[in-house]
Parts: structure tokens; C-alpha cells; sequence
């Protein structure tokens, strides 16, 4: 069985077709145009010619997501009128095939717990440390998602600083403003350092004002995956998102803050995919079943 597996961000569209085994045959980046379904339709019907041998879809897109029913229940503004777009009742109806829609994040954790950094375990959290912070949770095998309001597995917008910094849900003190790239820029602007996000970790061995900000960073994300582990209990953490990139530099900080603070052993794991996370993930929403 060969899918077409498709990564919806803010800038891009990804689509690759791939096989059962987890190998990409064809893989393509467009620039994300709006409005965004007719031009994601467009975009699909184009592969589908190219590749007629593909027998299903899988989405993976930013926002709140109902997988029964494939609508975008919520997105932000990052995906201008893609709220409430009923992307598996229109798709399946231009392509003749079926189509299944999930959370970007929920499709990274989903081909890390099948294929990748936590392969062969039941109970994997998945943390994509990118812009914002995403996260999937794959529970008993299967991906934890949904929910009346599709908000299942948001774990960016739990609250680790109560009246903190303002978050793009309108709340205040979520974890994505702390433990993102985001939140690594705005931690660096308002301590007056002139670095990037890349340099920050690389001074960190050097340069204390660096050195005191990768701490911050690190403690509350151990923090936030020690929570996460009361809530979920998993076997494996996963570490992922552009931020994760860096890793070398302030993987073995936040092991030294994170062990004191968990209930029970916890293997911490960097993802295996990244880049290629999210359309394997997608793919594997119908593979899978």
C-alpha cells in the first residue's frame, strides 16, 4: 500500500508518497498558500496524477483536530481560515480515497512510537519543541487525541507559570512560552543578550548570562516532562522540533535537572525522524489502521 502523506505548516506544505515500510518514494515541499484548502485540493490532485499507485491520504496539520470526523476544529492565525474547514468530508470527496486527518504533533509521536525513537513501546509522550510547543501522546499503542473540543494532547498550553507570559491561546504562563523557540527568544530579549537561540547554547559553556538562561530553559522542561509523567506514566519521553537540533549542547543539563524531579525512571530519548516526522506520521494514520 503506498499513501500520500501530507505536513501542514505555516510556511510550507510537505507531501511525500510513501510504502508500508516507512520508506519515502517521492517527496515534495510547496509554499503553504491561502486560502488554504482549495490550494491544498489543488496540490493533492497534482500528486494523485503523478503517483495514481497511491490508495490513501493521511494529513497532519497545526490545531485542534477531530480525527473522527477530519475538521479543523481550531487553528490560530498562524493557518488563516483553516478553523472549522472539513478537510476529510471535502478530500475524499475530489479524490475517490479515503483520507484521515490528526494533530502534526499526535503524527510525530505516532511514527517515533512505531518506527523510531521509541519503537515497540505503548505509552510514549513526544514533546516537538519548535516555534510553539506541540505534543503527542500515544497511549496503550494508539494515538490519545480528539476530545469534544479536539484539545486532547494540547500539553503546550498547560500552565507551568500562573499570570506569566501571554500566549497566543490568550492565556497566560502556558508551557509553549517557556520551552519553544518562542520562548527562548523572548527569555533572551528580556535578559538584554544579543544572541540567537543557536548561539545561546553554544555560549552556554563560556558565557554566564548564556549559561543562566540554557539553566532556566532546561529546569522548566524537565519540569514540564515530569508533570507529564504524573499525568501519563509513559515509558519513553520523546524530544523533538527544531529546538531539539541543538540538543548536544544542553541534553546532559536537562537530564542532571530532570532526574531529581520524576516519580519513577524515565528514558528520555531524542527523536529519530525529525524533518521527515511529520508526513511519516501522517501516512502512518492510515497504515496503521
Amino acid at each position: 500500500m503506498n499513501v500520500l502523506g501530507v505536513d501542514i505548516g505555516g510556511t510550507k506544505i510537505r507531501m511525500g508518497v510513501i510504502n508500508e515500510e516507512g520508506t519515502v518514494l517521492y517527496d515534495e515541499r510547496v509554499p503553504t498558500q491561502l486560502p488554504l484548502y482549495p490550494y491544498l485540493e489543488e496540490q493533492v490532485l497534482r500528486i494523485l496524477k503523478l503517483h495514481p499507485e497511491v490508495e490513501a491520504i493521511g494529513i497532519g496539520t497545526h490545531g485542534f483536530v477531530d480525527p473522527v470526523n477530519g475538521r479543523i476544529i481550531y487553528a490560530t492565525e498562524t493557518l488563516p481560515g483553516w478553523t472549522g474547514t472539513e478537510v476529510k468530508q471535502q478530500l475524499e470527496q475530489a479524490t475517490g480515497k479515503r483520507v484521515e486527518v490528526e494533530n502534526d504533533a499526535n503524527c510525530a509521536s505516532l511514527v517515533e512510537a512505531k518506527l523510531g525513537a521509541a519503537k515497540g513501546k505503548n505509552r510514549v509522550v513526544t514533546l516537538t519543541l519548535g516555534t510553539g510547543l506541540g505534543g503527542g501522546i500515544i497511549w496503550d499503542g494508539k494515538i490519545l487525541s480528539g476530545g469534544p473540543h479536539g484539545g486532547a494532547a494540547e500539553v503546550g498550553h498547560m500552565i507551568l507559570y500562573p499570570g506569566g507570559a501571554l500566549c497566543t491561546c490568550g492565556r497566560h504562563g502556558c508551557f509553549e512560552q517557556y520551552v519553544s523557540g518562542t520562548g527562548l527568544r523572548r527569555r533572551i530579549a528580556e535578559a538584554g543578550v544579543d544572541l540567537s537561540p543557536d548561539e545561546l547554547f553554544k555560549k552556554a559553556a563560556t558565557d554566564p548570562a548564556a549559561k543562566q538562561l540554557v539553566t532556566e530553559f532546561t529546569y522548566d522542561l524537565a519540569v514540564v516532562i515530569s508533570t507529564l509523567q504524573a499525568a501519563f506514566d509513559m515509558e519513553t519521553a520523546v524530544i523533538g522540533g527544531g529546538v531539539s537540533d541543538s540538543a548536544e549542547y544542553w541534553w546532559d543539563e536537562l537530564i542532571s535537572q530532570l532526574e531529581p524531579l520524576l516519580l519513577h525512571p524515565l528514558e528520555v530519548k531524542k527523536a529519530q525522524f525529525g524533518n521527515d516526522a511529520g508526513i511519516l506520521g501522517a501516512a502512518l494514520l492510515v497504515i496503521e489502521q
